[in-house]
């Protein structure tokens, strides 16, 4: 089972490096960052009502944070959607998954290796797209202390260690939407679907935390805990926020990778 597994993953990973949407991701959480950078030394004014806005031009670890910000509400579940969105449904639009289930591979080893795959991309966006963002910072402004939320300063290496903690606090709400889009994925079995609706999903829950909603609501968002990297940077910091998004996110994660499971491995393809 375990080499199947491994055989299934690799192949998918060879599959997505060969899509050119994924080569257009790339390039945008590599390229991104630099031309957010140049273009705000063009100009005088700042995004000051933006996190860390205000410190754009006078430390390069604003820049990875301000990033972050704009990331977390709207860039990252586009990202991991038009991966995860995809995975399953295309081999049902190309009509493969027949071909795949017949070469000696299990099923539970094709879901695991896709859901693998999918994760490992959505993971590689974030840590890309933090890694860019902090050293087009860097090479642009400098390494000048950074002063965070409760104005405390916190010097170069503190800083890079504040910057890392947080980007790695969107990673389970990352996977939280790479689930979701699986699922939509098996589910409706075609891709526009599967791309679309995790991102009108993740703009309807960003939408609710910005107008204040119910708490109890607004605190199962996964737009809430991709916030939850705000109590790292303050002074002194706090985690409740933080922990409360590992919990939820874990249940999205189960949750959604539990029914696509169930859905997936039963199937009826003999018709494919």
């Amino acid at each position: 089972m375990m080499s199947q597994w491994s055989a299934v993953y690799g192949i998918e990973l060879r599959k997505l490096r060969a899509l050119t949407r994924v080569w257009v991701v790339a390039a945008l959480v590599v390229l991104g960052p630099w031309l957010f950078v140049f273009a705000i030394h063009q100009q005088d004014r700042l995004p000051l009502e933006t996190l860390f806005g205000r410190f754009l031009k006078t430390t390069g670890f604003a820049t990875p944070l301000v990033v972050l910000v704009f990331a977390a509400q709207w860039l990252l579940p586009l990202l991991t959607a038009l991966v995860s969105g995809d995975i399953f449904s295309s081999e049902d639009q190309h009509r493969t998954l027949k071909t795949i289930l017949t070469r000696s591979v299990s099923r539970p080893a094709v879901f695991g290796g896709k859901v693998a795959a999918a994760f490992t991309y959505a993971i590689g966006f974030v840590v890309v797209l933090a890694l860019s963002s902090t050293i087009a910072g860097v090479i642009y402004v400098g390494s000048q202390p950074l002063i965070g939320l409760g104005g405390t300063t916190s010097s170069a290496g503190h800083a890079v260690a504040l910057i890392a903690a947080s980007w790695a606090l969107v990673i389970p709400p990352v996977l939280a939407f790479a689930s979701l889009a699986i699922l939509i994925s098996v589910l409706t079995r075609n891709s526009v679907l599967g791309v679309t609706i995790p991102v009108v999903i993740g703009f309807l829950m960003t939408m609710y935390v910005f107008l204040n909603g119910w708490d109890p609501v607004r605190h199962v968002m996964l737009t809430s805990a991709l916030q939850s990297w705000h109590g790292v940077l303050d002074s002194p910091s706090y985690l409740a926020p933080a922990v409360h998004g590992l919990i939820v996110c874990a249940v999205y994660v189960l949750l959604s990778l539990g029914a696509a499971a169930f859905v997936f491995l039963r199937r009826d393809v003999q018709g494919s």
